[in-house]
This record gives structure tokens, sequence and C-alpha cells, in this order.
């Protein structure tokens, strides 16, 4: 997957894994708080989102243990990983400074730079 097909899905999941292991409704959970609440993942779409992640070797199983009766199930991100998720947020953020340039010329002086 080249960095300009990511969905943002995808780039949430490797952010919510980049401080460290999680399961899977921890992963849910982080997306959701990483995207103020805009990106609501299922379990299943998870999964297979994790799946096709670890096909590409970007994610790999991190261990699995039973709390309350549930298998839990842990993720972690590889060094290709992070750097792919790296590779990424720099490029969005390369298009969020450009698009904010722009809306300042767009402003121009008068506006006195409103738009940061």
């Amino acid at each position: 997957m080249s960095s300009s097909e990511m969905r943002e899905p995808t780039f949430l999941v490797l952010a919510a894994l980049a401080d460290g292991r999680k399961h899977g409704y921890a992963v849910i959970s982080e997306v959701s708080a990483l995207s103020s609440g805009r990106v609501t993942l299922r379990p299943g779409t998870l999964y297979a989102a994790l799946d096709r992640l670890r096909d590409e070797g970007l994610v790999r199983p991190a261990g699995e243990e039973i709390v309350d009766g549930r298998l839990r199930r842990y993720y972690e991100l590889t060094d290709a990983g992070a750097e792919t998720l790296s590779t990424e947020a720099a490029r969005l953020q390369s298009n969020a400074d450009q698009a904010l340039r722009k809306l300042r010329l767009r402003l121009g002086p008068a506006a006195g730079g409103g738009v940061a």
C-alpha cells in the first residue's frame, strides 16, 4: 500500500498502536478518541483491518490473555508499521501546511493571519 492510498481508519489504527501494544477494544476506543468520535470501528471491521495490516507486516500479534472469561488479543506496531505511520503523518502534515498557507494567501495581510 502506498501512503497516498492510506485511508483514515487505517492511519488511526496504526496511530492507536504507536505508543504500545493494545487489545482490540482498546484500539477501538483509541481510534474514537484520536478522531474526536468521527471514526467508530466495529469489531469485525477492526479485526479485518488488523489481519490485513498483519499480512502487510505493519502490525503483529503481541500476546493473548483471558479477562473475565473473554480472550483478549493484543497487537503492536512493527518497525515497518512505525515507518509507514511516520511517512503518512508527514505527508498529511505537509498537505495541511500547504492548505493553511494557501488560505493565508487568500485572506491576505488585512486578515491579520487569522488562520494558523
